[in-house]
């Protein structure tokens, strides 16, 4: 049996590195770790735990790659899924529909969950997702 014991970290391309931190930075709260003008930028997703920290990572898109997707099915990548307390829940759906950002309902297949979506500046999609039960 494997020893995997967490996910370390989602690597995207992005069109603008700025853009991007507004959005995971400044619009949903995540730490930025890596030292000031490092090429990528590494966001710490949630508190701070022991061993290595979540994280995403926002890489510049290489001008010698593919163009990116128009459509979620031309996606390589389906979507990224934080979680936030269950408490928490109703008042970062209602933070995030103030600052004028559309958001779309979802339903979990089979965990006992409320979640909703938005899209960062690149196309990607991102669930918000509380346990509920």
């Amino acid at each position: 049996m494997g020893r995997i014991r967490g996910l370390a970290e989602v690597v995207l391309f992005v069109r603008e590195v700025e853009r991007s931190l507004a959005f995971y930075r400044d619009l949903l709260g995540l730490t930025v770790i890596s030292p000031e003008g490092f090429p990528a930028v590494f966001l710490r997703v949630g508190d701070e735990r022991g061993g290595v920290p979540q994280q995403i990572v926002l890489v510049p898109r290489p001008p010698n790659a593919r163009p990116t997707a128009t459509t979620k099915e031309e996606r390589d990548l389906h979507h990224i899924g934080l979680e936030v307390a269950a408490d928490e829940y109703a008042a970062e759906r209602e933070r995030i529909v103030q600052r004028g950002i559309s958001i779309r309902g979802g339903q979990h297949p089979f965990l006992p969950v409320e979640a909703f979506y938005l899209d960062d500046p690149d196309g990607n999609e991102v669930e918000i997702v509380a346990r509920m039960g």
